[in-house]
């Protein structure tokens, strides 16, 4: 498969999401690429905004194995895992629903932490540990999570570890007036799109490996390692903003995360190579969630899009060589 082609079958997927999810381009781009990376994707809504329809259409355009898991405060790890069942005097292994291609994890901060802790070790590992046992999960895996704003009532932050695992965290807009006409239209007829699957679970992974094959210039692996290092604010390269607001900086996962968005993107587009702009567009989403935010922040109404901006701001894309 070539670029050019690469990049006609994710416009196919993308039409195919279009016929259920009205305008979203960025965050339908952003959901597509990091499945191009293998990577799991936090999605930050209020409801009804669509994130689980989103999802949900993600998993026949791609058609692979679907799993469902709605999180709510009384979920247990087994829920999501599985157990162990006596049966005929002998135990069984009951697969949870972790055990897809693609799990959606609806609303995971209606969990408590424990439950939100079995992740972990799939989210990492691809593989959990039961009763003494480890079990491979099926590839490719993502977990593809939506989350409620942490102001509203009955939410538990998710812990920086796992939030860590997350390779994209992206913020799910209100729609504009003209994109909620379309959706209206759609949603009150009683007639629901139908999406065809264009992708499977083999085209995936061979996807995903020219995503990690791609080049990626030495000065550009240098550029991704100067923004993420200045986003710690005991970094000379850290801008003031940074060693005012922010208590801890992005983790190397947070670099890996530019460097394997930016070649997605490129594939994506057709194009054969890395390039600056693809770290640009996606740094947003692979460093919001992993800047850890002190009082001040909080205080004075910063938040991590606006530091990540200055961090750009403060180191210029380099010359394309």
């Amino acid at each position: 498969m070539n670029p050019e082609t690469f990049a006609r079958r994710l416009e196919d997927a993308r039409d195919q999401i279009g016929k259920v999810i009205v305008g979203q381009r960025e965050l339908v781009d952003a959901v597509l690429v990091a499945a191009l990376c293998e990577g799991h994707v936090l999605l930050e809504g209020v409801p009804g905004l669509g994130k689980t329809k989103l999802l949900a259409t993600l998993g026949r355009v791609l058609d692979v194995g679907f799993g469902r898991i709605q999180f709510t405060p009384d979920l247990m790890p087994a829920d999501i895992l599985g157990t162990n069942v006596l049966e005929g005097g002998r135990f069984r292994f009951h697969e949870g629903p972790v055990f897809a291609n693609l799990v959606l994890a609806d609303e995971i901060n209606r969990a408590t932490p424990k439950t939100q802790s079995a992740l972990l070790e799939a989210m990492q590992e691809r593989r959990v540990t039961i009763g003494g046992e480890t079990r491979p999960l099926p590839r490719p895996f993502l977990v593809m999570a939506t989350q409620n704003p942490l102001e509203m009532e009955g939410t538990y932050p998710l812990p920086e570890a796992q939030l860590d695992r997350f390779l994209f965290k992206v913020l799910v807009p209100f729609p504009d007036t003209d994109d909620l006409v379309t959706i209206l239209q759609r949603t009150t007829t009683g007639h629901d799109a139908d999406p065809e699957p264009v992708l499977d679970g083999g085209t995936l992974q061979e996807m995903a490996k020219m995503v990690r094959d791609l080049p990626a210039g030495t000065h550009l692996l240098r550029y991704v390692s100067r923004l993420v290092a200045a986003t710690h604010p005991d970094s000379e390269l850290a801008p003031p903003s940074v060693r005012e607001y922010v208590r801890n900086g992005a983790s190397p996962r947070g670099a890996q995360a530019l460097v394997l968005g930016g070649k997605a993107r490129a594939l994506m587009q057709g194009r054969p190579n890395l390039a600056s702009e693809d770290i640009w567009e996606i740094a947003k989403p692979a460093l919001r969630h992993r800047l850890v935010l002190g009082y001040d922040a909080v205080a004075d109404g910063v938040g991590a899009d606006s530091l990540i901006e200055d961090v750009l701001e403060a180191h210029p894309r380099p010359t394309e060589t």
